[in-house]
């Protein structure tokens, strides 16, 4: 009997990707968007709104996934607001599944902010002790990491179901219109920097240039989803989720340039961030799009300098273990330049840099 995934917030990085794992594997794949791409040869697009109860049990009406794949989140003004909406939509899709009770298993995707804090809080306070480990208890705050967990962990008592959740470091995969996005931000940044002769300057902090660090392949987090969702030893586990490799900016950003045919910048000593730079390109990328006859003219849908300030501007070191995810089965590894090259040329090849 084939396998039945339905995969929630299909449209962003670790949605796509995981899509393309499932189907690559010879599963049945439903993707659930707002707005759903219609032109994924396999995927069958569910529109739906998690926050709409009454549109959402139409959308799911006669599906009976095997799978559940948690992907999505929706940003709001406060944490508070963010713990209130992003576990509701948990909650939501459970009681507007019309057999619930036939999941076999559901998967949550959440990520680092699980150890260092929200938005709001966000890499403050007393630096946090690394390698970040999955035993470590909750931060004393706030957080929706922390929501959509325990409307998750409820959803299964209720339900039956086994559940992994799997915590990523910053994700570099392909999306367009992705509210976080690094690899796509710093592909545009370099175009850029090309175009116009700025240097290519790293704008992060002191820490992150000169410190250790690692990164999470979207594919390499598919794989592990994918893993813990088909294995016993993944189930009613958190997973954390990174390359295998660990790195420092101040060797891979010359790496970075020579792709674009840069030299990489001399480092300033000091955070420089990207937003207040970007935010004044817009109507430049619009004409390098016109140049090179790009496919996305707007640039908001290709960068998110403010998620890239943020953790590239962090004054924390972030190294996280993979120990318990090894030993229990899962062994795969990325090299993290390999992660941006394949976007950049994926990028190259669909016209989103020229």
């Amino acid at each position: 009997m084939s396998r039945i995934a339905l995969v929630v917030g299909a449209t962003g990085i670790v949605g796509q990707t995981l899509a393309a794992r499932l189907l690559a594997d010879g599963w049945v794949v439903y993707g659930l968007a707002r707005r759903p791409r219609t032109d994924v040869t396999g995927v069958l697009p569910v529109a739906a709104d998690l926050l709409d109860p009454a549109g959402l049990r139409t959308a799911l009406a006669g599906l009976r996934p095997s799978h559940i794949f948690f992907c999505s989140w929706l940003p709001q003004a406060t944490e508070a607001e963010n713990c209130r909406v992003n576990s509701a939509m948990i909650r939501n899709l459970f009681a507007a599944l019309p057999a619930p009770d036939a999941v076999e298993h559901a998967a949550l995707t959440t990520g680092m902010k699980h150890y260092l804090g929200p938005f709001e809080s966000y890499a403050s306070g007393a630096p946090p002790q690394t390698p970040f480990r999955e035993d470590r208890p909750r931060l004393p705050l706030e957080n929706f990491y922390y929501a959509q967990e325990d409307a998750l962990y409820a959803a299964a008592r209720q339900h039956g179901f086994s559940w992994s959740v799997h915590r990523p470091h910053t994700v570099i995969g392909y999306a367009v219109g992705n509210a976080m996005n690094m690899g796509s931000t710093l592909a545009v940044y370099a175009s850029l920097c090309r175009e116009t002769g700025r240097p290519f300057v790293f704008p992060g902090s002191p820490m992150q240039w000169h410190g250790l660090t690692d990164l999470t392949d979207a594919r390499q987090l598919a794989r592990q989803i994918v893993w813990a969702s088909t294995t016993a030893a993944g189930r009613n586990e958190a997973f954390n989720i990174v390359n295998g490799d660990v790195f420092r900016w101040k060797w891979l950003w010359p790496q970075l340039a020579a792709w674009f045919g840069l030299e990489a910048a001399p480092y300033p000593g000091e955070a420089t961030p990207l937003a207040p730079k970007l935010a004044q390109d817009e109507a430049l990328w619009d004409s390098l799009s016109a140049k090179y006859g790009l496919a996305e003219p707007d640039l908001t849908r290709l960068a998110s300098a403010w998620h890239t300030d943020a953790d590239l501007g962090r004054p924390v070191e972030c190294v996280t273990d993979m120990t318990k995810s090894r030993l229990a089965g899962f062994t795969d590894y990325c090299a993290t330049p390999a992660s941006f090259f394949d976007l950049f040329a994926r990028m190259r090849a669909d016209r989103l840099i020229p």
